[in-house]
């Protein structure tokens, strides 16, 4: 919302700009190219980029943002063409700092010829100690930009670079900007810090336009990804809301990891290189167009650079198979991890068409470096993070939320006991206290999250202790305090800054209460933020899930009680006097499954009136060129929920849309972090301990614009780009448990920390997508042959293939071929066996994931079987012989805990 966005720009001192000279040389004029794949235009002073546009450059669309570019033009902001590195005698231990934008002075122009389009000596603009000389040159050859740094040692004794990068300046930038501005001219941008397999890839938010790929130049690689600090105080207001800010591309950082990162461990072993006197050295990057984001890594095959693509993705639970299939044009010589025995792998025969395959197991937990050294001397990092079975990880969570994060205090001000509460695990403590006034309290995202998460978690394995707790909860707490018992309206639980004076021992005296994040009891019990509806609801359904799934868990009420609770918190929202509820709302993919439920149930009367309040929210979007608004001037929350009910309407054109929208952030590539990571980058402000504008790994978008993704390849079953994005978001919520069950908000990216926030914030949305979207997917890939992404092929005949899920859930299995999902209300998957020819299918069903003994037992399996989009020959598979069906389920019954069932 407009209110929260200017004050965090007020936060970080984007208010109230200050008197500036211009250095940048913008009134001296540009020069300007015509290349084969380019149009560009520098700016004659600095040589820096000020305009990238694509073939000719007759599109409007510019990858730079040169309409900014006046509030731009002074020293301290960077643009692409920039430099900056350390450097020192070599033998000395103190490094000299330079770069060429902190005081900028028009750089020397040199004569050109050939392929070079401009070239300059850059001594003017660098630090007079700086020990190098440094020229800059502009070069297109075979429809390939590149820009190159030539580094010569002007000293009469060796000279150390411990640290070299250049600058990034794309058009980030939406300061300013109406929605359609921002979706038609501005790009995000995302590094695979891969060392000379590294890229960086330029994305363009309407998801449909041609992407920009920076690749290395020569020997160039990308070792580290620094942010760069800027002046916040002018417009177009740096590292804030509208502007998360830029990146430099380091090839060196041997320097950084020696002073400012020396705590932390960085992505690649940092590197530095040393020049004799007189000695020139190169390094550069090249600039080159993508057809689209899909076809990104066919470019880079086509470019001569390595591939690498990772199935089901870098999040690797210890008990599952991982597969590494890399492709080069030079053979692999070596594979090593880093830390040793991290990783083991051996050499597959399932790549084809070029790729290699490795398939990896996993013996340590957290982050690893698995490095792939080729015959011609080239190095390609793939970045791991391994966590706990994946069940036992889910499991994990489930005790964790239950026991430490367990509020139960009678005499609570704030009446939030019974609950599960924010947590710092840097402090191993409740989180009591907090200027924030929604992070001790139960509401907003960050106060919610945790109590979500505990009550989703039974949703998706169901825990009699906790079930117990978690009851109370919903009895004492979330209907009475959270939500109001007079006609379901809604209200904040959280510390307020006007209590009687009694009460004032809650408030510790070093906390500034004056912000207006710290509430008075007004804004406390508001009523008007659809958001928070959503997570109620959330938290019933899932109850009423285990109520009519697992009936002997729940004692307080019958599942009638939680799927009328749901749905009257829907109602609710959408009666009128609530904020934003036409907007997509994070986490509303469960009003979906609440709907197709109230269905199952013939509750006719609910279901139509839910269904019409949705088509009437899926009418406003379907108007719209641009419906993903929220309470922020750009966000990625929204697509979900207008996914959702466009699909379900049969909007088909703005389903595209958002798919579209969502593959614009959400890349897919070799490293863990990144990988199926949607754009987030000012939640932390809000929720997280360290409150800091950056690039966030694996937040709730990950989870939550999954969701989409996956829908989206059940209905094209052929479509593996979407399945790879998808599953890296949905494995994503697994990274953030922590060996003891702790869920951080999300991991920090900034080169400096690399290390999981201390709150537990606003982790529950995340794992909304996770427990909503999770399972195992089984498909035939061209490339890689027969794969389960969440799951292990333990047999392959021409026959028949055998799959053992191996997912967090064990409740969904979704057989591409047959676009066929297989769904257990009740019960887990322990095998699945294929037939494609007999296009028929046996599954075996637990009573509770195998390895798990903490969870739950179904006294039944509860299957559902749907078809997902038309495939020639093949119809809805049905159970061979009499089951009964309860609410559209097929009831199995288990021996033993155990039940098989044929499909055809």
């Amino acid at each position: 919302m407009l209110l929260r966005t200017l004050v965090l720009a007020v936060a970080y001192g984007a208010i109230g700009g200050q008197t500036q000279t211009p250095t940048l040389g913008l009134a001296d004029g540009f020069l300007t190219f015509n290349v084969s794949s380019f149009s560009l235009q520098i700016v004659k002073d600095s040589q820096t980029l000020y305009s990238l546009k694509p073939g000719n450059g007759s599109g409007s669309f510019d990858f730079i943002p040169f309409d900014k570019m006046t509030q731009r033009q002074y020293n301290g902001n960077v643009h692409l063409g920039d430099i900056s590195f350390r450097t020192r005698v070599a033998g000395s231990t103190s490094w000299i700092s330079g770069d060429t934008y902190t005081s900028r002075k028009p750089v020397i122009s040199l004569p050109v010829s050939g392929s070079t389009l401009a070239a300059s000596n850059l001594s003017p603009t660098l630090p007079s100690n700086s020990l190098l000389n440094i020229t800059r040159r502009w070069v297109a050859h075979d429809g390939i930009l590149e820009l190159l740094f030539d580094l010569t040692n002007t000293q009469p004794g060796a000279v150390e670079i411990g640290a070299l990068g250049a600058s990034l300046e794309f058009n980030n930038i939406f300061t300013d900007r109406t929605a359609a501005q921002t979706n038609e001219l501005c790009s995000l941008f995302d590094p695979y810090i891969g060392q000379d397999a590294g890229y960086v890839q330029v994305t363009p938010l309407l998801g449909t336009l041609p992407p920009l790929l920076v690749t290395p130049s020569g020997k160039s690689p990308l070792e580290g990804w620094r942010f760069i600090p800027e002046s916040t105080s002018n417009s177009p207001f740096y590292q804030s809301q509208t502007f998360e800010g830029l990146y430099e591309w380091q090839f060196h950082t041997l320097a950084y990891a020696q002073n400012e990162w020396k705590s932390v461990t960085p992505w690649n072993s940092p590197t530095s290189v040393i020049l004799q006197p007189g000695q020139t050295r190169t390094y550069g990057l090249q600039f080159r167009i993508a057809p689209s984001i899909r076809n990104i890594e066919d470019s880079l095959r086509q470019a001569g650079r390595p591939v690498a693509v990772g199935v089901p993705g870098y999040i690797l639970p210890m008990e599952q198979e991982g597969k590494l299939f890399v492709n080069y044009g030079s053979r692999v010589r070596s594979l090593s991890v880093d830390p040793v025995g991290a990783l083991s792998w051996v050499l597959n025969n399932e790549g084809k068409n070029g790729w290699v395959g490795y398939t990896l197991t996993s013996q340590v937990w957290g982050r690893s470096r698995l490095t792939v050294t080729y015959e011609d001397g080239t190095i390609q990092t793939v970045h791991y993070f391994v966590t706990k079975p994946a069940s036992q990880a889910v499991s994990d969570l489930g005790n964790f939320l239950t026991t430490s994060q367990w509020f139960n205090n009678a005499s609570d001000p704030f009446h939030r006991s019974p609950s599960v509460i924010s947590y710092d695990r840097e402090v191993n403590a409740i989180v009591r206290n907090d200027p924030r006034a929604w992070i001790p309290g139960l509401s907003d995202e960050a106060g919610a999250g945790s109590w979500l998460a505990a009550t989703m978690k039974q949703f998706a394995q169901p825990n009699a202790a906790e079930v117990a707790k978690l009851e109370t909860f919903v009895a004492q707490t979330l209907w009475g305090s959270i939500q109001n018992s007079d006609g379901i309206t809604f209200a904040t639980v959280a510390i307020t800054r006007d209590l009687p004076s009694q009460s004032f021992n809650s408030y510790p005296s070093n906390i500034n209460w004056g912000n207006w994040w710290s509430w008075n009891q007004v804004a406390s019990y508001a009523i008007d933020r659809a958001y928070d509806y959503v997570h109620v609801t959330a938290a019933y359904w899932a109850f009423y899930r285990v109520a009519r799934n697992y009936p002997t868990l729940v004692k307080l009420h019958t599942w009638q009680w939680y799927i009328n609770q749901a749905f009257l918190t829907v109602k609710r929202m959408t009666d009128g006097g609530v904020g934003y509820v036409n907007d997509g709302l994070m986490d509303e993919t469960v009003f979906r499954f609440l709907l197709d439920d109230l269905k199952r149930e013939g509750l006719t009367a609910n279901a139509t009136l839910l269904e019409a309040r949705m088509q009437a929210r899926q009418k406003v979007w379907a108007g719209e060129r641009y419906p993903f608004g929220s309470e922020m001037a750009w966000d990625s929350t929204g697509q979900e929920g207008v996914y959702a009910w466009s699909r379900y309407f049969n909007n088909t054109a703005t389903a595209n849309n958002v798919i579209n929208s969502i593959l614009a952030y959400q890349p897919t590539i070799p490293h863990w972090g990144y990988n199926g990571n949607a754009r987030r980058y000012w939640d932390n402000v809000y929720g997280g301990k360290l409150q800091r504008i950056e690039r966030q790994i694996h937040h709730y978008g990950s989870g939550l614009n999954a969701l989409p993704l996956i829908s989206q390849f059940q209905s094209s079953p052929t479509d593996y780009y979407l399945l790879r994005v998808a599953f890296g978001g949905l494995s994503g919520p697994l990274s953030n448990i922590d060996q003891g069950g702790f869920a951080s908000a999300s991991f920090h990216s900034f080169a400096d920390t690399l290390k999981w926030d201390g709150y537990s914030g606003d982790y529950g949305p995340n794992f909304v997508g996770h427990s909503l979207g999770m399972g195992t997917f089984i498909v035939n890939h061209p490339d890689f042959g027969w794969q389960a992404f969440g799951g292990d092929v333990v047999s392959v005949t021409a026959d028949s293939v055998i799959v053992n899920p191996k997912d967090s859930l064990r409740k969904r299995v979704f057989i591409a071929p047959l676009a066929t999902m297989l769904t257990l209300d009740a019960g887990a998957f322990s095998q699945v066996t294929f037939r494609p020819s007999a296009k028929t299918v046996t599954i075996t069903i637990a009573a509770a994931p195998d390895g798990v003994p903490s969870a739950a037992s179904a006294p039944a399996g509860r299957l559902l079987v749907a078809q997902t989009a038309s495939v020639t020959g093949v119809h809805l598979l049905k159970p061979v012989g009499s089951l009964k069906t309860d609410a559209g389920a097929w009831v199995i019954p288990l021996t033993n805990g155990r039940g098989t069932v044929d499909l055809e």
